[in-house]
Parts: C-alpha cells; structure tokens; sequence
C-alpha cells in the first residue's frame, strides 16, 4: 500500500467553503467509482481556514498517470472537476490547471 499527502486552496469566502463541504457530504456515485477504480482504497480531506489537505492510501499498482487518463476520458469526473474549480484555487507555484499538491513527508516517527 501506498500513502499520498496533497494540498489545495479554497476560495477564502465562508458560503464557498459551505457549499463545497456539502457536496462532499455525499459526492456523486460515479466520482466514487472513479477513485476507487483507480487504487484509492481510502480518501481522506481535511480542512483549515481555507486550506485543505488530503491523504489518501492506495494499492501498490495505483498511478497519478493511470488516474489523470481514466479522468480525462469519464464526461461525470470532468464535469465534477469544473464544478469542483468555482471553489478550488491553486496553491502558490502551481502550474496552470494543476489543482492538488502532492506534499512531501519531512518527518515521521
């Protein structure tokens, strides 16, 4: 098993923040098929301020590659993905369109 840790920004507006943590009180079944079609055994989001953070465990095979394709190709992913934008905001150094952050581990104990 594998462990990622990523980032990503909300749009600093508190009925933002609202309406995102309500569309992931439920997210869509087919964006829920999607992740766990791809390896992701357990996805996890937390939430500071505007700051998110997000850790998820997944099969040894699993690839952010095989992800972004199978993603590009599913019309309901690409559509959860534009919605998801009107309240995402790419961290500072981001590259155009690039949403989460794979984070680098400094510490472990």
């Amino acid at each position: 098993m594998k462990r990622y840790c990523l980032a990503l920004d909300l749009k600093n507006d508190a009925a933002l923040i609202a309406e995102y943590e309500n569309y992931h009180k439920k997210i869509w079944p087919e964006i829920e098929a999607s992740i766990k079609d791809s390896g992701i055994l357990t996805m996890q989001i937390y939430r500071t301020g505007n700051r998110l953070f997000m850790i998820m465990e997944t099969t040894d095979s699993f690839t952010f590659e095989a992800k972004s394709r199978a993603d590009a190709g599913n019309p309901k992913v690409q559509e959860w993905e534009n919605l998801m934008w009107k309240y995402q905001q790419a961290l500072p150094g981001s590259l155009p369109g690039e949403k989460w952050k794979l984070m680098d581990k400094i510490f472990e104990l």
